[in-house]
Order: C-alpha cells, then sequence, then structure tokens
C-alpha cells in the first residue's frame, strides 16, 4: 500500500507540472507559483482515500492481474481528478462556513494575501479536472462518459451543500425542519456521490463497463456513504477527540446530524422542549445538557442497532450482484468503515 501511495504522489507530481505548463494559458513566474503553491496546499494534504480507491478498485475489477504502468497511471489520473474536486470543495466550503483550519492547517482563505482570492483558486482546481482528462483520456472510449460522470457528481454535491445551507440559515434555527428524510437527501447529495459513488464509477468506465448497467452498484455505494455519515454523526459527539484528531461541534453548529434527528423521533414533549432550548448554543452548559438528553434516551444504543442493520442490508444487497469482482470491490469498501473508530 506504500508503495502504492508513493506512486500515487508521483503522478500528482506529473500532473501538476503539465497543468503549470498548460498551453491554453500565457504563464508569468508570478502567476506560475502562485497556482504551484496553490495547489500543494490544497490538493494532496488530506487522507487521499477517495483517489486511492479508485486504483484499489480498478485492481479487484481486473481480478487482481498485475497493472500495466500505463494502467496504474491512468488510474492515478482519475483518482487525482476526484483529488482535486475535493480541494475545490474545500476551498469553497471553507468560506461558506467561515471556517479556521483544515487538515491541521489554516483555511487556504486565511493564508496571509490570500483572502477572496480563494473563490478564483476553487474556481481553478475545478476546471483543471476537464483539463487532465482532456489530457489523458481524450481518446479513450468512455471519455465523454467521464466528463459526464464529474459534471453530475459535481452537481448533485452542489446541490447537496445547497440544501444543508439554507436548512441552517443563521437566525433562523427551526429544530421542527429536521427530520431523517432531510438528512438522508442532504447526505445522499452532498456526500455520499463524490466520496464513495466516484472512485468505484471511474474504475468502471476504466474496465470498459457502462454505468448505466450498474445502477444498483450505485445504489449501494449511496447506502455505504450515507451509513458512513452517520457514523461521523455519531463519532462527532461520542467519538474520543483525541483518537479522532477533533473536537466535534455539530450540536453548537445546530446541524442536521443524525443524532438530532433520532433524538427528536424518540424525544417526549419535555425532552423535545429542552432540546429546541438548548441546541445550536456555544454555551458549554447547552452542550452538556443535549449529550446528557443523548445519553438518556440511548442513541448510543439507537446507532449500535442503525449500524448492525445497515451492515446486513449492504451485505445482502453487495452478495445479490453478479459479478464476483464487483462483490470484491463493494465488499473492500465496506471493510475500510464498518465498526471505524475515527
Amino acid at each position: 500500500m506504500s508503495d502504492l501511495r508513493s506512486k500515487f504522489l508521483e503522478v500528482y507530481e506529473v500532473l501538476k507540472s503539465e497543468l503549470l505548463n498548460d498551453p491554453a494559458f500565457e504563464w508569468t513566474d508570478t502567476s506560475r507559483q502562485w497556482v504551484d503553491r496553490m495547489l500543494d496546499y490544497n490538493v494532496p494534504g488530506g487522507k487521499l482515500n477517495r483517489g486511492l480507491s479508485v486504483i484499489d478498485s480498478y485492481k479487484l475489477l481486473k481480478e487482481e492481474k498485475e497493472l500495466t504502468d500505463d494502467e496504474v497511471f491512468l488510474a492515478s489520473a482519475l483518482g487525482w481528478c476526484i483529488e482535486w474536486l475535493q480541494a475545490y470543495f474545500l476551498v469553497l466550503d471553507d468560506i461558506m462556513d467561515n471556517s479556521h483550519t483544515r487538515r491541521g492547517q489554516p483555511c487556504w482563505f486565511r493564508v496571509p494575501k490570500v483572502g477572496m482570492i480563494a473563490v478564483n483558486d476553487g474556481i481553478i482546481l475545478r476546471n483543471q479536472i476537464p483539463r487532465i482528462l482532456r489530457k489523458h483520456f481524450r481518446d479513450k472510449k468512455y471519455y465523454v462518459d467521464l466528463l459526464d460522470l464529474f459534471n453530475e457528481v459535481e452537481f448533485q454535491t452542489a446541490s447537496g451543500q445547497m440544501i444543508d445551507l439554507i436548512t441552517t440559515i443563521e437566525g433562523e434555527k427551526d429544530l421542527s425542519k429536521y427530520s431523517l428524510d432531510l438528512h438522508r437527501r442532504i447526505v445522499q447529495y452532498k456526500t455520499a456521490y463524490y466520496s464513495f459513488y466516484i472512485s468505484v464509477a471511474c474504475a468502471l468506465l476504466m474496465s470498459g463497463e457502462k454505468l448505466e448497467d450498474h445502477l444498483d452498484v450505485k445504489d449501494i455505494l449511496v447506502d455505504m456513504g450515507i451509513y458512513f455519515q452517520v457514523q461521523d454523526d455519531y463519532l462527532d459527539c461520542f467519538g474520543d477527540p483525541e483518537f479522532i484528531g477533533k473536537i466535534g461541534t455539530d450540536i453548537q453548529d445546530f446541524k442536521c446530524s443524525w443524532l438530532v434527528v433520532k433524538a427528536l423521533e424518540l424525544c417526549n414533549d419535555e425532552q423535545k422542549k429542552s432540546l429546541h432550548e438548548n441546541y445550536g448554543k456555544e454555551d458549554p452548559t447547552c452542550v452538556a445538557r443535549v449529550k446528557e438528553l443523548y445519553n438518556v434516551l440511548d442513541l448510543q444504543g439507537a446507532f449500535a442497532d442503525f449500524e448492525s442493520k445497515s451492515y446486513e442490508k449492504l451485505i445482502k444487497s453487495i452478495e445479490a450482484h453478479s459479478s464476483m469482482a464487483v462483490q470484491a470491490v463493494l465488499k473492500s469498501f465496506l471493510a475500510k468503515i464498518y465498526k471505524r473508530l475515527k
């Protein structure tokens, strides 16, 4: 895996070099240095799970046949396109949320002399994806399908972000708007397509498959993405901050979290009143009251029940798929996230 990761990072350097010499733009030393620094700051700093999953999935679809150097490069390039998409979303998301840190360093827009130039940098990140696809996939039969895939997933993610943002407009904190159905819709569109589906879809296209023949795969991966986000919501409150590397703030931020919508479903009128009074407040006493209510309602037990039922349903759906190679891809994704602690 470490060898795969180092090869993956080598491909990043190749792609970056190509983009910094893109003939469609007349570069100056200043503009090239700016984009060079912007890319290094925003693109390769995360866990790279989304990008590496393209190579893992492609290998499993090839049923562990040794990949050629060209196949590794192309799968890596598609993986990096997903990481570019992620970087684009995060640069703009941090501005919208007025966040302070990302991946252990200041958000890009908070870096001295960057500020709102970060908006344009986000647009550049997004526009570099088709530049990469054009250079390396233009002669492939699945080129148009790749363009369609990235455009569709971007639209779905931006639409999910929109639902999330308009649900939590400042000054309009209304818990009665929150439901399991709203939570599912936000998560499906904002997270599941670009965090789970797109990696496998890229690998399927590289393998010569048509995405319309694998709609069941999309459904399974969306369900997996929803399960993943519910885990995230649970860990935000009940995870060990030392272990997960961050202190959860969903309660203070008035997030449409699985925990709060589950609590609304389970509480009596008096508990609901307390939740309405304390949720979305910065005051540590209010946060403590919400957490105390979560414990009284045994949301840890409710989550354990949700997790086991989700796992059973996912395994059943995966094993119903006709292709053992596709089953292997989906099971490898599920194994990475089942009962995770961070």
